[in-house]
């Protein structure tokens, strides 16, 4: 299964996504190719940390921020389980080429007005990548979510009357993620068992069921 983490706006969470995914699927026993995409090459300073803080796994990280991404991903891929692409933040040749190579897209969105507007450039990518690519799936994840606001609440609802596209999981704002960037983790192994890492694990699941059988073999 091959996962692309994109959206146009930074700060939305979307290494947070990338790293815990590849977490996620490296605990569970799938061996992991994590491509930073981002020129900024935020996965792949994580990934230095993780291995100068000596966690030895089944992650591999590899920068590929170029738009033959989708030719070179495939090769790149071989004896990989799942491939998580950590996305640039803008949606150009290189998004679009994460997009072609991947089974599902997730689209983190923060619940803000702006954010809900500007993800419509987004799904437009999705959209546009359909000659290519007519089995994607793509969907939103609600992340830096303040529990009991109203915008938290009422977050799906205006993604679903705006794209009607479905909101597979909702992250909470939590310094335990940034604090966990820093040392190369993830929430799931600095504070396993919390609601962040519950939260992390329901978002796996969720993307399983949601690429279908086909994707996840």
């Amino acid at each position: 299964m091959r996962i692309a983490v994109l959206n146009q706006k930074g700060g939305v969470g979307k290494t947070t996504l990338a790293t815990h995914l590849a977490v996620a699927f490296a605990h569970d026993g799938q061996r992991v190719l994590l491509v930073d995409a981002d020129p900024q090459g935020s996965s792949a300073n994580w990934a230095a940390a993780r291995r100068n803080n000596g966690i030895n796994d089944e992650i591999t990280c590899v920068s590929l921020a170029r738009d033959t991404l989708h030719h070179e991903v495939g090769k790149l891929s071989e004896g990989y389980d799942v491939v998580v692409i950590d996305g640039p933040a803008r949606l150009e040749g290189v998004a679009r080429a994460a997009i072609v190579a991947s089974d599902v897209v997730l689209l983190p969105v923060r619940p803000n007005p702006d954010d809900i507007w500007s993800a419509g450039k987004a799904i437009e990518t999705c959209r546009e990548a359909a000659p290519l690519r007519p089995d994607l799936q793509y969907a939103f994840v609600v992340t830096q979510k303040v529990p009991n606001s109203a915008l938290g609440r009422e977050v799906n609802d205006a993604l679903k009357e705006f794209y009607d596209v479905e909101v597979l999981a909702h992250i909470g704002h939590r310094v335990a993620f940034p604090e966990a960037y820093g040392t190369g983790e993830t929430v799931l192994e600095t504070e396993p068992g919390s609601r962040s890492a519950k939260e992390i694990l329901h978002l796996v699941d969720r993307t399983k069921n949601f690429a279908g059988e086909e994707a996840a073999q």
